[in-house]
């Protein structure tokens, strides 16, 4: 195999490592209602936690309330979408320029 391409393997492996204990570790947030419901997703797309502003609670709201907050988990994992195609297309130019790529 050619050194070149062992190192690169290698490097491209480390960054998977990388990555990996980085998904563990990421957080996004998702917010809807202007701030008013906030959800925090780890890199699983995992609900860690949600925020209701206080002025949300009033008995004949709820609705309102779980509608933001599907809104906000929704807006997180879209956020966390994003960060992982990031993540993909940095796999892809690694994998393009070892020529083990399509396009």
């Amino acid at each position: 195999m050619n050194p070149d391409v062992f190192h690169q393997l290698q490097e491209m492996q480390r960054r998977a490592q990388e990555m990996q204990a980085s998904l563990l570790a990421m957080e996004v947030e998702g917010v809807s209602g202007g701030g008013m419901v906030r959800a925090v997703l780890n890199g699983l797309g995992e609900l860690k936690s949600i925020s209701i502003d206080p002025s949300l609670m009033h008995p004949n709201e709820h609705k309102i309330v779980e509608d933001l907050v599907v809104a906000a988990c929704n807006d997180g994992k879209a956020k966390l979408d994003a960060k992982r195609a990031q993540d993909t297309q940095f796999f892809s130019e690694i994998l393009k320029g070892l020529g083990m790529g399509g396009g």
